[in-house]
């Protein structure tokens, strides 16, 4: 197997192009703001990132963006240490850092997969210096290199794929794909068809990618470094419309391999559906059916896709845990310098995490279903009810939490060949897997157990006011300090925020008032306060 130098030498000038703007964008931030506040700088870039530059990195919005930014919170975890707890904030911690791990882990061997078919250079290789120009320009620029280099890498992927469609489909192989949208040419109709006995899994898929897509910190971190609550909004639209744009090219790629007579090109029989390779369709068709040169644009435009994902996953990781398990839940009085060299050195480890994960993992795909199933079941429930519904405490935080991961566990993952516990009302033994075969569930039970994790979330937060306020349990067995132990001013040192509406992070916790500017702020964000909107619909005491 042959390396093209041409191909390297493309990959090496888009590499030092990202390269340099991440190191320029990480002068720029440590220009932007005091030391004081270095550490927000690097996890939200200052809260003052541009129109061009957050539309671009932030490729929804309408109900979440403005009651995060408008709170002036850090990071996607504060509203839950805040109600629940920093017990609990630690436990959502843990499927939160999964869901970005994975993905991180997911994309970086998808472009491992992707070099080393065009280029023909070793997977594991690929994968490494792709993680390590990710983790230093990461490393040494936050949000500011991430979001500058986001901006980079989205036109290199715009330009590259959109190159590459005219030369791929006007490849004598390929036959016109509006003909096969519909005929059956070489293979089956390019638009498919949906069994009717799989409509209830692509309704259980569909409402995993569009509401699983919502409570990831690596979406929030670009909301909470809008300007305003208004501006978050704004930009959501502005990249969900980016999302659209940039996905057509990935469709028509698609289309043309469904189209092509793989017999007529170098691939060969047989074609890759049969080979079982449809999942690297992207690279084949760049790399059969364009000429050398084109298809090392799409294969930079690959790279700018991967490394905008992987940086993001890898600082959105950091930053939880350095604000939300170092600082908030173990040292409160760290300096601002201390919590930047805590991230430093988790995005290091979290970074090399993820390319662990990205060269030991043997299935792409298998990684991000099951990050996305994390991060839905678990986590998205817990949003809706710290943000929406009055009188969620600890204690059905934690119900919900636990009958979310059982009720997903119980339903196995193929893609990890773990047997379901139970086996759903349409459920069927698949052996397309490798290995032994394993049962595949045509019931929605990730939607089931989303929906019982939110229930069970209610009923026995609801339960637990109850049965305190009313005094059939006595106030010392609220362990918790979720529920009636708020009302004791010596217990207010907690993190936890339930039934007592705008208290500063100051009242909640002790810390030193000279590293402590920055953090009250998060919290005491007079516009989140000031905001009519917002004050109208979380302002009501639930003793009204």
């Amino acid at each position: 197997m042959s390396i093209h130098v041409d191909g390297i030498v493309a990959i090496v000038i888009f590499y030092l192009l990202i390269l340099c703007v991440g190191i320029w964008a990480s002068w720029k931030s440590k220009n932007s703001g005091t030391d004081q506040d270095r550490s927000e700088t690097i996890m939200i870039g200052g809260r003052d990132i541009g129109l061009l530059v957050g539309g671009f990195t932030m490729t929804g919005g309408l109900f979440f963006a403005k009651p995060m930014r408008s709170r002036g919170y850090v990071t996607m975890l504060d509203p839950f240490q805040q109600i629940y707890g920093k017990r609990m904030g630690g436990l959502l911690f843990i499927p939160a850092l999964m869901g970005e791990m994975f993905w991180s882990a997911a994309v970086l061997s998808a472009l491992g997969a992707t070099l080393s078919v065009i280029v023909d250079i070793n997977i594991n290789l690929s994968v490494v210096i792709s993680a390590l120009i990710a983790i230093l320009y990461t490393l040494v620029g936050g949000l500011y290199s991430v979001a500058y280099t986001d901006v980079v890498q989205l036109f290199c992927i715009f330009i590259g794929l959109w190159i590459s469609i005219p030369f791929a489909m006007l490849n004598p192989a390929v036959t016109d794909i509006s003909i096969t949208a519909s005929q059956e040419i070489y293979q089956e109709p390019w638009l498919g068809s949906v069994n009717t006995l799989d409509i209830f899994t692509w309704i259980d898929n569909f409402l995993l990618l569009m509401l699983g897509g919502i409570p990831w910190q690596v979406y929030f971190q670009r909301v909470l470094s809008a300007s305003s609550a208004t501006y978050a909004q704004v930009l959501s639209f502005l990249a969900a419309f980016g999302c659209v744009v940039m996905a057509i090219p990935s469709v028509l790629i698609g289309a043309i391999g469904a189209s092509t007579d793989w017999n007529q090109t170098s691939y060969g029989l047989p074609d890759p559906k049969n080979k079982n390779e449809t999942d690297m369709i992207l690279p084949i068709v760049l790399q059969h059916l364009c000429p050398s040169y084109i298809s090392f644009f799409g294969l930079g435009a690959v790279s700018a896709a991967v490394m905008s994902s992987a940086d993001s996953s890898i600082l959105s990781a950091s930053s939880m845990f350095a604000h939300n398990i170092y600082h908030l839940a173990f040292r409160q009085e760290a300096t601002d310098k201390e919590i930047v060299w805590v991230m430093r050195i988790t995005i290091f480890l979290f970074g090399g995490a993820a390319t662990s994960m990205a060269l030991l993992a043997e299935s792409i795909y298998g990684l991000w279903y099951l990050s996305s199933d994390l991060v839905y079941v678990i986590i998205f429930p817990q949003l809706i009810s710290v943000l929406f519904i009055k009188g969620t405490n600890t204690y059905g935080s934690i119900a919900g939490y636990v009958i979310g991961l059982l009720l997903r566990i119980s339903g196995g993952e193929p893609y990890l060949h773990l047997q379901p516990f139970i086996c759903y009302p349409g459920c069927y033994l698949e052996h397309s897997f490798g290995g032994k075969p394993v049962y595949i569930q045509r019931f929605p039970f990730k939607t089931m157990s989303m929906l019982f994790s939110f229930l069970g979330n209610l009923g026995v937060s609801y339960l637990a006011k109850h049965l305190f306020e009313s005094g059939i349990l006595p106030p010392k067995l609220d362990f918790l300090d979720s529920v009636v132990s708020r009302h004791s001013k010596e217990n207010m040192d907690k993190t936890t925020l339930v039934n007592h509406d705008n208290i500063t992070l100051s009242e909640l916790a002790h810390v030193n008032p000279k590293h402590s500017a920055s953090h009250n702020a998060a919290f005491s964000n007079k516009e989140a306060f000031d905001d009519s909107e917002t004050n109208t619909e979380f302002s009501k005491s639930d003793n009204d």
